[in-house]
């Protein structure tokens, strides 16, 4: 049974930081792709940031691009997003998503993918 547990969301203050990690347990992603996407309150889920690691690329929305890193460690079992700059947009639940065989055109839509966490909540307030 695949599963995926996020940590690191928190309460912040604008221009902060914050670390979100996914680990997932019952099988590895090294060949796969794994990701992140949020939802703020009366919004639709949206895509954050996802590495298709069978080939090594990582993809970002324009929304945090050059504020946003996501990595991940060599066993692919676990994936990392380094949050900058952050301000009260990105107030959100940030959900990690994982699956198998995604063409690149698919990463951006959260219904491709196959596996989810139960969500973090990330606060960005003054």
């Amino acid at each position: 049974q695949v599963q995926l547990v996020e940590s690191g969301g928190g309460f912040v203050q604008p221009g902060a930081s914050l670390r979100l990690s996914c680990v997932a347990s019952g099988r590895t992603f090294k060949r796969g792709a794994m990701g992140w996407f949020r939802q703020a309150p009366g919004k639709e889920r949206e895509f954050v940031a996802v590495g298709k690691w069978s080939s090594g690329s990582t993809y970002y929305s324009d929304s945090v691009k050059g504020r946003f890193a996501i990595t991940r460690d060599n066993a692919g079992s676990t994936i990392y997003l380094q949050m900058n700059s952050l301000t009260p947009d990105d107030t959100a639940v940030y959900y990690c998503a994982a699956g198998m065989g995604l063409i690149t055109s698919s990463l951006r839509t959260a219904g491709a993918y196959d596996y989810w966490g139960q969500g973090t909540q990330v606060t960005v307030s003054s």
